[in-house]
Order: C-alpha cells, then sequence, then structure tokens
C-alpha cells in the first residue's frame, strides 16, 4: 500500500482520462519488453523459474487486491492501483482508479485518498478519504493485505495435504547410494531400509545422521529391511566432504509422501499456520536484536565465504546451514523457491505458503510505512477518542513520526540491499 505518494503529473493525468487506455506507441514499446522480459526468464531460467517468480507477482497482487477491495467496500476513494515501482510501463483508467505495471517488479501498491492529515484533499472528496472513515473500516483495510496472506498460506497447506501429502521423516528408505561411499562398500541399495546403526535405532532420517556423525572411521554393524527381510551389514564409516570431522555412510533418503483426509487437513493446516506464524515472529524479532543484525553484518562484510581445505561442496553455504541469522531478497527467495521445485510439488507449495506467512507478519509491523503502522496509528486514535468521550473524532500528526518513517524506510533500503547483494556472491541452498 503506497504511503503518501503524489498524485499524477498534470502530463500524466491527461492521457489517463476517465475509461481511456494508455495506447501511445512508448507504453506499447515499455510493455513489449516486459514481456520479453518474462519470457527470457523462461527460456534461460526454465519453468521453475516461471513458476516461482509468477507464483510471488500473483501473492503480491493479492496483497493489494485485498487492500483494493476493502478500500472500496469501505467507500474510500482510490485513484490508483498498480504492480512495480518506478517508471510507469502501461496503465489504463477505469473510474476513479488508474490501474497499470511498473517498470520495476519489486511490489506494488494502492492509493487511497486521506491516508494521513497531512494529506491535501478536494474538501469534495474529504467524506471518501481513508482518515474520515470508522474504526474498523480503517483496519480491515490495512489488515486486508496480510490477510490474504495468511488466506493463500491456509489454501496452499490444505491442498497439499490433502491433495499431494506429507513427508514422513520417520518412515524412509534409501533413495540413492553414493559411489566409492561406506553404504556401497557394506552393498547396501535403494529401497533398503535402515533400523539400527553400532545397536542405536536410526527410525527417522536425523537419527540416522546423528549415529553416523560422532563415528568417522569406525566399523559399525548396520541393519536393514530388504523385500521384508532383515538383514545385516558391516561398515566403516567414512568422512563427510563438507563437514570436517563428521562421519557420512553415504545414503540419500525417500521420504514417502502420505495424504491427510480432507477433515483431519483442517486441523492440521490451522496448526501448520499457527506453528509457522509463531516461528516467523520469533525469527523476525531475533533478526532485528543487536546479535542479529551484527551477524548479518558479518556475513555481508566477509562476502563470499572462503571454502575450507576439506569443503568440497561448491554449493555450500554458511546459511544453509542454519547457524548464522540471514534476510533474504526477494531475488533470494525466489532462487531458494526455485530449488525446492526441483524436490517436488509439495516442497514449492510448502515455501510458497510459509513466504505468504512471513511476508503477512511482516506487513504488520506496528511502524510506518508497514500495514501495521496504519492499524497502530488508527488504535491510537480510537484510543484517544474514547477518553476524550465528546464524540469528535482525533486525527493523529502524522509530522510527527516522520523522522522515525524515514529512519524505518532507510534500514529497509540498506538490509534490502545488502541481502541482493549476498544472495549473488554467497547464496543459499538448500543443505
Amino acid at each position: 500500500m503506497s504511503i503518501g505518494e503524489a498524485p499524477p503529473a498534470p502530463s500524466e493525468q491527461a492521457h489517463a482520462d476517465l475509461g481511456q487506455q494508455d495506447d501511445s506507441p512508448t507504453s506499447l514499446v515499455r510493455l513489449a519488453l516486459l514481456v520479453g522480459v518474462v519470457l527470457l526468464i523462461g527460456v534461460r531460467g526454465g519453468l521453475s523459474w516461471l513458476f516461482i517468480v509468477g507464483a510471488i507477482v500473483v501473492m503480491i497482487f493479492l496483497h493489494e487486491l485485498g487492500h483494493f477491495l476493502t478500500a472500496k467496500w469501505a467507500g474510500m476513494k482510490v485513484t490508483q492501483f498498480f504492480l512495480g515501482f518506478g517508471p510507469r510501463v502501461w496503465s489504463f483508467r477505469r473510474g476513479d482508479t488508474e490501474y497499470g505495471i511498473k517498470a520495476i517488479p519489486a511490489g506494488a501498491y494502492v492509493k487511497v485518498i486521506g491516508m494521513y492529515n497531512l494529506d491535501e484533499v478536494d474538501p469534495a472528496d474529504e467524506p471518501r478519504t481513508y482518515r474520515q472513515k470508522k474504526y474498523h473500516q480503517r483496519v480491515l483495510m490495512a489488515a486486508a493485505g496480510s490477510t490474504m496472506h495468511f488466506v493463500l498460506a491456509l489454501m496452499l497447506i490444505y491442498v497439499v495435504l490433502v491433495g499431494l501429502g506429507r513427508q514422513q521423516p520417520d518412515n524412509w528408505t534409501v533413495a540413492a547410494v553414493g559411489p566409492g561411499s561406506a553404504a556401497e562398500s557394506a552393498g547396501l541399495r535403494s529401497g533398503d531400509r535402515l533400523t539400527a546403526i553400532d545397536g542405536l535405532s536410526v527410525l527417522s532420517w536425523t537419527e540416522m545422521r546423528d549415529v553416523i556423525a560422532p563415528r568417522q572411521g569406525r566399523t559399525v554393524l548396520v541393519l536393514f529391511e530388504r523385500d521384508g527381510q532383515v538383514n545385516s551389514v558391516i561398515a566403516t564409516i567414512g568422512a563427510n566432504p563438507i563437514r570436517p570431522g563428521e562421519g557420512q555412510l553415504g545414503v540419500g533418503p525417500l521420504f514417502p509422501y502420505v495424504r491427510v483426509g480432507p477433515l483431519a487437513a483442517i486441523g492440521q493446516t490451522l496448526g501448520e499456520v499457527v506453528e509457522v506464524t509463531t516461528a516467523s515472529v520469533s525469527g523476525m524479532t531475533h533478526m532485528f536484536t543487536p546479535s542479529g543484525l551484527e551477524s548479518f553484518a558479518q556475513q555481508v562484510a566477509a562476502g563470499r565465504p572462503e571454502p575450507s581445505a576439506d569443503q568440497t561442496d561448491p554449493t555450500r553455504s554458511s546459511a544453509a546451514t542454519g547457524s548464522d541469522t540471514r534476510f533474504l531478497s526477494i531475488y533470494g527467495a525466489a532462487r531458494l523457491g526455485v530449488d525446492l521445485t526441483h524436490e517436488g510439488l509439495a516442497p514449492a507449495l510448502g515455501f510458497l505458503a510459509m513466504l505468504n506467512i512471513f511476508v503477512g507478519v511482516f506487513n504488520l509491523t506496528p511502524l510506518l510505512p508497514f500495514d501495521g503502522g496504519h492499524i497502530a496509528i488508527a488504535s491510537y486514535e480510537r484510543v484517544r477518542e474514547l477518553l476524550r468521550r465528546d464524540g469528535r473524532r482525533h486525527f493523529a500528526d502524522v509530522a510527527r513520526l516522520l523522522p522515525l518513517t524515514y529512519a524505518v524506510v532507510a534500514v529497509l533500503v540498506m538490509i534490502g540491499a545488502s541481502s541482493l547483494y549476498l544472495d549473488f556472491v554467497n547464496p543459499v541452498h538448500l543443505p
């Protein structure tokens, strides 16, 4: 949602009369270039990139659509609805609203008149301003964007559980055996189900890794199931090439997907949304602590990590291990989403659900220019009105918040630029 956006310049307003579409040659060239960029992404990056980028664009569009529809429902005047920022690529006008696309696909915005007491509005339009609407209408309009994200997350998680299924970490089998590995030397093969190593249960993949890690160079007894029969072999645990000092058996896991019934999936969906929301709040809080910001600054200063002599995996990064706090740019998030599409549709949709939840939570931060800042201001005004008890409206003086708002924007720009830099020089990959 735009904050204090200036109205269109006279030259722009002239070609955007009621019901008129911008069909100028320049606009058509810009639109053709944008379509060409989209096609280039599909050709160079493949369908995975096209799918993830398209999903993020749809997510951004639906966020602003939530603001737009709620504003229209409340009788507010919406003058602009744009995807992207920067130079106008293409637009048209219907009624009070100009719809269009701008050149930089880094977000979107809806322009509603009279968001603050500072905004100058035609007196005839004052009743249709955001600031003149009732408290619940203002809050609903401001919260509508994040609400759309949570609705999308609920839908995505439910579809995954019912239509695709959830992986069972405690029911895994060997998917592949690494060439020259301890597993290959011991005769393990795809389809085997490991049950115990060195006398310890390894029913889950995590248990197997925890047992193997401290046993580098040791000879152990491995129990496994094959074709319904329990078998045993002797294996000498090898060295993990990307984690010096840790052991490695050399097998990859296959986790079966099990679908959930439509009714049972309702409760599980709600539970997962609550769990991810709680984790998002906790993670976001930690990222903005002094230690979190210090960790991020150290990563930016270090740039591309120097691999050790034993660290032979070129895809390994510090962020992949989860050992450091890490912000992701839109590019970084899209790249991680593309990696997950290679794991299957269910992981990709699950990633999009978590992304929606995080963006929804992030937008509710009670500071301008976030949507949560508008909710905080509307709530402050409502409390002042209730304390006044004379029925008069109270309008917060937003001018006092401008220094803090500019500081928040500056921090966001700095973090965004640093994150984009890190996502190029030290990208996050799946562990």
